[in-house]
């Protein structure tokens, strides 16, 4: 899957640049975020604000932690399975029928073809499946997919971000 810095696109470069400048000023920020205000923070606020350390699904619905998560996945070369699992997510909420093809043709290209330019880990059977599903794309054609990704990221990334220096300091940023 990695195949260095020198076969990624100057987008993804730049992309990743940005997030790691974003991230990095994420964590200096003293006043999260408010600017010139000073800010009274309730013991309750401090508390929601770390929900996302119980479990990586808390995680997922955090703005802020979701955001430090994806920078703590490029500088690990793995941000492209947290890109496939939104991208699922906003498949999967995708109103109009009409939509679905197009969707899903731009996330198998992108993220299940072999050698995608953000090819995911999955397994023979898990693409199989996948690619059955693309010839009648539904809402849930992703699901056993996205499914997998998830589970490697709770299992695997999500651990490890959790003891990372960078989510060390995010969550000294968040308690004071």
């Amino acid at each position: 899957m990695c195949r260095g810095l020198e076969s990624l696109p100057s987008a993804c470069l730049e992309r990743a640049k940005e997030l790691k400048a974003r991230f990095g000023s994420l964590l200096h920020k003293k006043q999260m975020g408010l600017t010139g205000q000073k800010t009274v923070i309730s013991r309750q606020m401090v508390v929601a604000s770390l929900k996302w350390k119980e479990s990586f699904q808390e995680l997922l619905r955090d703005e802020q932690s979701l955001c430090a998560f994806q920078a703590f996945l490029i500088s690990e070369y793995s941000e492209e399975n947290l890109a496939f699992y939104l991208a699922c997510e906003d498949y999967m909420n995708t109103q109009s029928s009409s939509k679905l093809p197009a969707k899903a043709k731009k996330i198998y290209n992108e993220f299940i073809v072999c050698d995608a330019p953000r090819e995911v880990n999955l397994d023979h059977e898990t693409k199989t499946t996948t690619v059955k599903n693309l010839k009648n794309p539904t809402n849930c054609c992703f699901d056993l997919a996205r499914g997998k990704i998830y589970y490697l990221m709770e299992k695997d990334c999500y651990p490890r971000f959790l003891k990372s220096a960078a989510c060390q300091e995010l969550s000294r940023q968040l308690a004071g």
